[in-house]
C-alpha cells in the first residue's frame, strides 16, 4: 500500500498491509507455523518463526508506519519490549530514568539491570538541570515516560533529545499512554519508542503484547539481533488480534478521551476528591508543554481521595469499571496504584513520588459517560 499521503485514521485501518497478497483476503492470515520449507535446501524470505512470521510482520510494519520509523518489533509483552530495548545497554553502562515510572519498569530497572552490571539513576526528568547533573561518563541512555504513570509529570521531549544528542545518549520513551495517534516521539528526535500494546493498541484486554519502533537503521539492526537471539516474540494469533485492535484505535481513543475529560472535570468538583491529574484540565501544571508535543490529553487520569477510608468504599461500590492493574481497554479500568500497578515499588519510594494509598487511576473506556459517572458518584458517597 502506498501510504505516504494518508492521514492517521486511514493508516490505522490499512496499516502496512491491508489484504493478503496471495488470496486478496481482507486480513493477513494467521500463519500458525513454527518453521518454513527451504526449497532445495535454500531458505526463502522466512526460515524459522522466531526470526520472522508474516502475521507478526504485519503489526511490526504497522507500528513503524504509525510512529514514523524505519522498523518495528513485536514482543510477547510490554515488559519484554522494555527489556529488549534496554538490552541495547551493556555491562558498565549507566542509565538515567524518570523517577515516576510504571511499576514494572521500575522493578526491571532497579532489580534486573544491576544484575547485568548496568547502573541507573532515577531522576525527575521534568527538571532539565537535574537530568544534566545526573550524566556521568558511563551514561549511555535516557528512559522516559510522558505523561508519567501515574502522576502525569510532563517531560520536555525536545529538551531531552537535545541533551541526548549533546552527550551521545540513546533516548527511549514509553509511549503507551498516548499511542502514536496522540504523540509521535520519533518526529521529535527520540531514538526508540516503546508500547505495551496490551493496552490501547490492542484495546480489548484480551492479549499481552509489546511493540517497539525506531527511525534509526543502525538501532533497528541491533534490536532485530536481540529479538531473534532472545526469542520472546509475539505469537501469530496475538499478532492478528493486535492488528485488528489497531484498526479501531482512533474511534476508541476519541470516545474514551472525550469521556475522560468529562470525568476529570466532575471529579475535580466532587467533595470527596482532593486532586485530579489529567492533561486536559485547564489548571493542569504541564498542560502547555504537553500540548506542545501531543495532540490530545489521552484517556487516563489519576485522582486522590481526601480520606483513605473512601478507597475501600469506592472499590466495593462501583459496578462498571474492572478493578485491575491495566489500562487501555474498551471497558473502564479502575486501578488502586499503591496495591496494583505500582505494588513492586517500596512504600517509601511510592510516597516520595506522590503515590499515596488514596490515589486511584482510571483508564476510561467507551461506555456511556453518564453511566460511568453515576456509577463513580454512587461509590464516592
Amino acid at each position: 500500500m502506498s501510504h505516504q499521503k494518508y492521514r492517521p485514521a486511514t493508516l490505522l485501518v490499512h496499516q502496512g498491509k491491508d489484504r493478503d497478497s496471495a488470496t486478496g483476503a481482507s486480513t493477513v492470515p494467521i500463519y500458525q507455523a513454527s518453521t518454513y520449507h527451504h526449497e532445495a535446501g535454500v531458505s526463502g524470505e522466512y526460515d524459522y518463526a522466531r526470526s520472522g512470521n508474516p502475521s507478526r510482520e504485519q503489526v511490526e510494519e504497522a507500528i513503524a508506519l504509525l510512529e514514523g520509523g524505519v522498523r518495528g518489533f513485536a514482543y510477547a509483552s510490554g515488559m519484554t519490549a522494555i527489556g529488549s530495548t534496554l538490552a541495547l545497554l551493556k555491562s558498565g553502562d549507566h542509565l538515567i530514568a524518570s523517577s515516576d515510572l510504571y511499576g514494572g519498569s521500575w522493578r526491571f530497572i532497579t532489580g534486573v539491570l544491576p544484575q547485568q552490571g548496568i547502573s541507573f539513576s532515577l531522576v525527575d526528568t521534568t527538571d532539565v538541570d537535574a537530568v544534566k547533573a545526573a550524566i556521568t561518563p558511563q551514561t549511555k541512555a535516557l528512559f522516559l515516560e510522558t505523561p508519567s504513570n501515574p502522576m502525569f509529570q510532563i517531560t520536555d521531549l525536545r529538551a531531552m533529545v537535545q541533551i541526548a544528542k549533546e552527550n551521545g545518549l540513546l533516548s527511549m520513551l514509553d509511549n503507551t499512554f498516548m499511542t502514536p495517534l496522540l504523540q509521535r516521539p520519533l518526529d521529535l528526535g527520540i531514538d526508540v519508542t516503546i508500547h505495551s500494546a496490551t493496552k490501547f493498541l490492542g484495546g480489548h484486554s484480551d492479549i499481552l503484547a509489546g511493540l517497539v519502533a525506531t527511525a534509526d537503521a543502525g538501532l533497528a539492526k541491533r534490536l532485530k539481533y536481540f529479538q531473534n537471539a532472545f526469542g520472546a516474540v509475539l505469537a501469530p494469533f496475538d499478532s492478528f488480534l493486535l492488528s485488528r485492535g489497531i484498526k479501531t484505535l482512533k474511534v476508541r481513543m476519541e470516545t474514551a478521551q472525550t469521556s475522560a475529560q468529562t470525568l476529570a472535570e466532575r471529579l475535580t468538583a466532587h467533595p470527596a476528591v482532593a486532586r485530579v491529574w489529567f492533561p486536559g484540565l485547564d489548571d493542569f501544571p504541564g498542560r502547555e508543554l504537553h500540548f506542545s508535543q501531543a495532540s490530545g490529553a489521552g484517556a487516563v487520569l489519576s485522582f486522590e481521595l481526601k480520606e483513605e477510608s473512601q478507597v475501600k468504599r469506592l472499590l466495593e461500590g462501583v459496578k462498571l469499571p474492572i478493578i485491575a492493574p491495566s489500562l487501555g481497554g474498551v471497558e473502564t479500568i479502575l486501578t488502586h496504584c499503591w496495591s496494583m500497578s505500582h505494588a513492586a515499588i517500596p512504600a517509601e519510594d511510592k510516597l516520595r513520588q506522590g503515590i499515596s494509598k488514596k490515589l486511584l487511576r482510571i483508564s476510561v473506556g467507551i461506555e456511556d459517560v453518564e453511566d460511568l459517572w453515576e456509577d463513580l458518584a454512587a461509590g464516592l458517597v
